[in-house]
């Protein structure tokens, strides 16, 4: 009876230190792996180096379009540049311009 007690007292602590071991392993799995883990964190960190690449080259496209409208605006219309958007809409020419024919 001694020794059964003793005996399960053994296999009691060990079931212990095995059930504590496979949830610490299941945590420090998922922390790595997981989607939220160490290895995902990196892929967003590359997709958010992109996105700001594209924001960089998206936001001085558009700083050049508002500096071209502001050029066009009805208090202060740049003649050049009113002319240049009519002529390449109406595809006409000045009797002064010189036109080079491409391919």
């Amino acid at each position: 009876m001694v020794i059964r007690r003793g005996l399960r007292s053994v296999f009691v602590t060990l079931a212990l230190y095995v059930v504590s071991a496979l949830a610490v392993s299941y945590f420090l799995f998922h922390a790595q792996h997981g989607a939220r883990g160490l290895e995902a964190r990196g892929a967003i960190r590359e997709a958010l180096r992109q996105m700001e690449t594209e924001l960089a080259v998206l936001s001085a496209e558009r700083k050049s379009w508002e500096q071209r409208l502001a050029l066009v605006r009805d208090d202060s219309i740049d003649r050049d540049l009113l002319e240049e958007s009519a002529r390449a809409n109406l595809g006409r020419t000045h009797k002064n311009d010189v036109v080079i024919m491409g391919r």
